[in-house]
């Protein structure tokens, strides 16, 4: 017989199905409980209710698991490209050379955006930030692709709005930068892979050569692959709950870059550099700031250590802890921030007070200084967010379709005034 929960209310006992999860996670099923009781569940931020079965991603904060599909993310990120992550995320099975060579191919012959588009970003103020320009401009794609609008036409049709944003968004991303530089768009070169063509489009001068490093191409693949899913976050359940209204993907995926936007979800590796920014304008005295964090009454947090999610240690900061050394070495960048934040790291891995609340660096710390190191602007940190979390985003919302998911629609514990009278202006 299936397990069941028992809820015994009004001297009345009801019972509601268990489900459980291919890795033995276990949820009660409330979908009846309001037809049965009258009673709802409250749960303020949804910390503790799924609101959906999905196959895309496990997450197993306790003891540091992150999987995508089923595969390690320690294995993705050391073996995978970015596109072969995204294939997989999206698809659902890692694809073989001939499915990637395809995937590869119709994405690189959608790079381009329509040249109206540019005056679009001309419009946009120089100090404008890159994440509100960004959010429009997926918007508005759908307004150059009408035939978006229904997410229910065929699988072909779907398949081609799919890779036309995951070739696109880095142009746009890029262009973000180069309008706020004021800096001549650069177009996308299709000789490049994904990541090294980003570089070219941010960094490139038509007056100029450029030429991505491998060691900055590789750890910018790494980051991607990383931050490409991290189930049910606050900007993935966005996008499926958008999507749910049978929104077009651009606009769902516009609403997901609206929720990453917020300083308390993508905004971690900024307040990194913020941080490390304070105390080097403060002398730089590292052991100052120490002190201030481990004081309770002291106000001050560091930035980029421990993680909601995971308890023990971010999978993620292990493997892009290498990237980011190799990074360093290979640029040699002098920078007091950069000599900061390995200071802090050495402390952070060492000093028994973190290591005893498991206030391990994490991979916004990590991600952050790489991001420094090879010249992107701390406000563009969140754009990088993005363009790696694009290919969850997609998979979330065409996940989301396939299931059926009915019309997302939270319910609410009224707590506001009873029922009184209007009274006229002139007597209140």
């Amino acid at each position: 017989m299936s397990e069941t929960a028992k809820i015994e209310l009004g001297g009345e006992t009801f019972e509601l199905p268990v489900i459980e999860g291919t890795e033995n996670e276990k949820a009660i099923d409330i979908k009846s409980l309001r037809g049965l009781t009258g009673y709802i569940t409250l749960d303020t931020g949804f910390k503790n209710t799924g609101s959906t079965t999905s196959s895309i991603t496990y997450l197993d904060g306790e003891n540091g698991i992150l999987r995508y599909r089923g595969y390690p993310i320690e294995q993705l990120a050391e073996r995978a490209s970015f596109l072969e992550v995204a294939y997989l995320l999206i698809y659902g099975e890692l694809p073989t050379q001939l499915q990637l060579d395809e995937f590869t191919n119709s994405i690189t012959q959608h790079t381009l955006v329509h040249e109206d588009m540019k005056q679009f970003f001309e419009a946009y103020p120089a100090k404008a930030h890159p994440m509100g320009v960004l959010a429009s401009m997926v918007c508005s794609l759908s307004t150059f692709y009408p035939e978006s609008l229904d997410p229910n036409r065929g699988e072909d049709a779907k398949n081609l709005t799919i890779h036309r944003l995951i070739a696109k968004l880095p142009t746009l991303a890029a262009w973000s930068y180069k309008n706020a530089m004021r800096h001549p768009f650069m177009y996308p070169r299709n000789d490049m892979d994904y990541c090294a063509n980003f570089l070219n489009m941010m960094f490139a001068m038509p007056t100029g050569e450029y030429e991505p490093d491998p060691v900055v191409v590789t750890a910018l693949n790494k980051l991607l692959i990383l931050h490409a899913d991290h189930e049910q976050n606050c900007s993935a359940s966005t996008v499926r709950i958008v999507g749910s209204s049978h929104a077009n993907l651009y606009a769902s995926i516009s609403a997901g870059i609206a929720a990453l936007w917020g300083p308390l979800h993508g905004g971690a590796n900024q307040a990194v550099i913020e941080m490390l920014q304070k105390i080097a304008e403060d002398g730089g005295d590292v052991d100052k700031w120490v002190a201030k964090a481990k004081d309770k009454d002291d106000p001050f947090r560091l930035m980029g250590f421990g993680h909601r999610v995971y308890k023990n240690f971010d999978p993620r900061a292990t493997i892009i802890k290498k990237a980011c050394d190799e990074v360093l070495a290979k640029l040699g960048v002098d920078d007091p921030m950069l000599d900061i934040a390995k200071r802090l790291e050495q402390v952070a891995l060492e000093d028994e007070y973190f290591k005893e609340r498991n206030l391990y660096p994490n991979v916004d710390f990590y991600s952050g200084i790489i991001y420094k190191a090879i010249g992107i602007p701390t406000e563009m940190f969140t754009v990088m967010f993005a363009l790696g979390r694009l290919p969850g985003w997609i998979a979330q919302w065409k996940e989301m379709l396939e299931n059926g998911d009915p019309i997302g629609r939270p319910r609410q514990i009224y707590t506001g005034a009873n029922e009184r009278e209007y009274v006229n202006i002139a007597n209140r």
